[in-house]
């Protein structure tokens, strides 16, 4: 697989770029505080780059720098956790709907067509609408994240899993009636078992491609839900929420998108590589498609 993966230029450029953007974000706490990201200058706002502020300073003076820094945390960890809870619903609905067919495959597949009939727009605003604000801020290893970080991961999850929930699906549709399942159930294996520990592992290609894929969409996601105002509120900063904070200035400051919105592109961008990488590494006949 890795062969093949290494064939892919743009998934290797996908690779590093993402690693320097982790070391931007994560290596880049080591040079400034999360309290100066934080920290208002009125007399300093809206200045250009500057040798003091290589990106700039904000509406309120606060440097943009440390604050993509910090932005980029908070969307990295995002894009990972809501792809990590879309992952989780989509195998469990699948599988299950694969597996046992019939009746629950029925309703599973009604409600997953529901789910997909509903633009996914309306959808995350009625619930950042409805839970926004009904979290309170959250304290892990004495940093303090926004209880809104944790409403936008649940619904970037719960509503963007129902595509991979059909491949998966597909897939234990496919591979349920395999000789080497028909042997495990000869033997009295636990269904539980012959999912997880038979069907599961034959089924990890297309889940491991989704899975990457959905990080960059769930970066995405909360990039435009917090250009809308009703992501992550202030002064925990997202990439997605600085742009919203710049919408008023696009022509007279437009270092407070540029940066942000460039950081956002790279990163989606890179993810997207290192899917399609993954998908011809793990699955070489989709080249032909």
């Amino acid at each position: 697989m890795w062969l093949r993966f290494r064939r892919h230029k743009m998934a290797l450029f996908g690779v590093a770029m993402l690693i320097l953007l982790v070391i931007y974000s994560f290596g880049g706490a080591f040079f400034f505080s999360e309290a100066y990201a934080n920290t208002t200058n009125t007399k300093m706002r809206l200045q250009p780059p500057m040798a003091g502020h290589p990106f700039g300073t904000d509406t309120v003076g606060r440097d943009i720098l440390a604050r993509t820094i910090y932005g980029g945390q908070i969307s990295l960890i995002i894009g990972l956790t809501a792809a990590l809870v879309e992952t989780i619903i989509g195998v469990l609905v699948g599988a299950l709907a694969g597996y046992y067919g019939g009746l629950l495959d029925s309703v599973l597949m009604r409600v997953t067509e529901a789910m997909l009939s509903v633009p996914q727009l309306f959808l995350l605003i009625v619930m950042a609408k409805f839970f926004g604000g009904q979290i309170p801020d959250l304290t892990v290893m004495g940093r303090t994240f926004s209880g809104s970080v944790i409403v936008i991961i649940s619904i970037i999850g719960v509503t963007s899993w129902m595509y991979l929930a059909r491949i998966v699906r597909a897939e234990f549709l496919s591979l349920k009636e395999n000789e080497f399942v028909l042997a495990a159930r000869a033997i009295g294996t636990p269904r539980w078992q012959i999912i997880f520990q038979h069907i599961l592992p034959n089924s990890i290609a297309p889940i491991i491609v989704s899975a990457t894929l959905g990080v960059a969409g769930a970066i995405g996601t909360e990039a435009y839900i917090s250009f809308l105002g009703m992501g992550v509120r202030p002064p925990t900063a997202t990439w997605g929420n600085m742009l919203d904070g710049a919408y008023n200035y696009i022509e007279t400051a437009p270092w407070l998108w540029i940066f942000p919105g460039m950081l956002i592109v790279l990163t989606v961008l890179s993810i997207n590589f290192v899917g399609d990488g993954l998908r011809d590494a793990l699955d070489p006949r989709s080249r032909a498609t």
